[in-house]
Formats: structure tokens, sequence, C-alpha cells
């Protein structure tokens, strides 16, 4: 019953933000930018945290005013962009690639940088359940965005893989739309049906230590062939013509702040506790930022297989060249797959 209100509030605040700044007197000097929950998105907190938007704009000359939201699912991001309600949003690889491809020739979508490689877990608590082709229609799997989002489209592309591609959707019927935190709790506490969830982190490092039943399935470093982009920022054609200075100091802010977290990832565990207000051990945290399956970098590794498989689905119409098909010029400065 939440996703509808949700969904009304969204709506609302896209009208509000609309009226109060509309879009042909967007000025050089001002960026709304949303992000999700987890440490998917230290990067950006590392960004808020140390003003590093408003500092390279002083390096340009402009002051830039930022404004920070917080928005769960790749749906509303989508949304709020193209409400014009936000300048940039955050979400999986696949959620951009489809607004990419629905968006070429009008608001012409496209990513301003990865945020990170950081894997998702496939976890059940059911004991009999080992593989993929253990899950039933007894089975439930939570994921944030059913059928859409980063976990169910990477769980499409490897249901594929092992079920043909006609029967691509076959986990569709047995998912279910649930933020992280409440999938891992009802992970954690058992009884529910709720007894699998694809995870980012922090949650699946929670589920396995909290609960001894739970496991991984697979993981999404599995289905993509190793290291791949988790998430990515990405905004309209509009937005990166007309502010060119702002863009230029965020793209350089995103590098700073991917440089800071590689160079002191203590600190980035402290700015991530602080910024998120996190309840979460400083010790579970900083274990999460020193992983090496994680990697908080602004460089896209392996989207160009999400570009791929999904526009053999047919998700995605449109067939991509390359990786720079679909991010902005700035990013070919980095390299990128």
């Amino acid at each position: 019953m939440r996703l509808p209100h949700f969904r009304r509030g969204l709506a609302l605040f896209a009208a509000a933000a609309i009226g109060l700044v509309p879009l042909a007197s967007r000025a050089e000097g001002k960026i709304s930018i949303a992000q999700q929950f987890g440490i998917g998105y230290l990067i950006l907190d590392v960004v808020r945290d140390q003003q590093l938007i408003e500092k390279h704009g002083k390096q340009q000359g402009i002051d830039i005013q930022v404004d920070w939201a917080s928005i769960s699912g790749s749906t509303g991001m989508n949304e709020a962009l193209l409400a014009g309600a936000l300048d940039v949003v955050s979400a999986g690889v696949p959620p951009m690639l489809t607004l990419w491809d629905r968006t070429r020739g009008k608001q012409n979508v496209k990513a301003v940088a990865a945020l990170g490689s950081l894997p998702n877990y496939l976890l059940s608590n059911n004991p009999k359940v080992k593989t993929l082709k253990d899950l039933s229609d007894k089975d439930r799997i939570a994921v944030p965005a059913a059928g859409v989002g980063f976990q169910s489209r990477t769980l499409q592309i490897e249901t594929a893989r092992v079920f043909g591609k006609d029967d691509f959707k076959r986990f569709d019927t047995i998912s279910v739309s649930l933020p992280h935190p409440e999938a891992t709790a009802a992970l954690i506490a058992g009884g529910s049906e709720i007894n699998t969830h694809f995870s980012s982190a922090p949650f699946y490092y929670q589920a396995l230590a909290a609960n001894k039943n739970v496991h991984k399935l697979i993981s999404s470093y599995d289905i993509l062939g190793g290291p791949a982009t988790f998430n990515v920022l990405y905004t309209t054609q509009k937005f990166h013509d007309e502010n060119p200075k702002t863009y230029k100091a965020f793209y350089a802010a995103l590098v700073e702040a991917a440089q800071l977290v590689k160079a002191d990832k203590a600190r980035a565990a402290e700015i991530f506790i602080r910024v998120q207000k996190s309840k979460l051990a400083p010790e579970l945290v900083r274990s999460i930022v020193e992983d090496p399956e994680n990697d908080f970098t602004v460089s896209p590794h392996r989207t160009f297989v999400y570009a791929e498989e999904l526009q053999k689905l047919g998700v995605v119409k449109n067939k991509a060249a390359s990786w720079k098909d679909y991010f902005f010029e700035e990013a070919y400065a980095q390299p990128g797959s």
C-alpha cells in the first residue's frame, strides 16, 4: 500500500519543483541531485560532505547551489528526471539504459559517471534452494523495483541464459517490490513469504552474518562475467548543454571523491556514517569499503554487457555501438567498458 502514496507524493514534489523552477529559466550555477540508499552511493556522500561541487564551481568562477534529495527505486528517479523536478538522478545501469533508449531524439538522457563496481547477491534462507533451478512459485524474491530495476534486469539476463530467451521473465511473477532494509529484515527473521532477496551492500553483509540459513545463490558479478558497475548518475542533454560550468564542476567533484575513497578508506567510511546517519557498526562499514570486491570508481565497468543483453531480450530497442553511446563525453576521459 505504500507505493501509491509514494507515487502521489513524488508527483506533487515534481509539480512543485517545476512550478518553482521552470525549466526554461534554470540558470547556470544550480543543480539538484537525487540518490538512493546504501553504501553504493558512497561517492555522492563524499561529494556532499566535502562540498566538492561548490569547490570546483568556485574554481570556475561560479557559486553553485546544490540541492540533494533521496528517492527509493528507479521508477521514482526516472519520473522525477523527466518531469524536470531533478537535474541528475542515480540508479542501476539497466534503468539508465531503458531511459536512454526511450528518450533518444527527445530528452536524450545519458549517463554522467559510474558510482562504482559493487556486486549484488541473490540470497535465500530456504535450505532447499541452491540455484535458480530450485526456485518455485512457492518462493518470493524481494527486489527494489520488480521487473524493471537493476536486480530484476540482472536476474532476467541470467534467467534467459539458464531457461532460454523466451522465458526470461520467469521469475517476475514471484518477485515482490520491497526496499532493501525491509527485505533484509524479512530474510533474517524467516517465517515470511519473502525467502529470497537480490541484495546490495551493506544489506547482504548483514543478512549473511545474522542468519546461518541465509546463503548466496549467485552474484551480479557471476552473471556479468566479472566486476561490473552497479549504479550510475544520469541526466538530460538539456541540462548537460545549458549548464557547462556546473556540469564540469559536478564531474570533477565525482572524480575527486572517488580518489578520496581510494586514498583514505577509513575516512570514507566515517563520511558514509555521518552523511547517511547510519547506525551500522563502524567496523562493518569500514570492512565493506575495504572489501576488494567493491571498487568505488567513476569509470564504467561492463555496462556494455547490459546494453547488449537487454537489447537481445527486447528490453532496449536501440543497439549501442559502445558504452560511449550512452555516456556524456566528459566520461570518455576515464577508461570504460
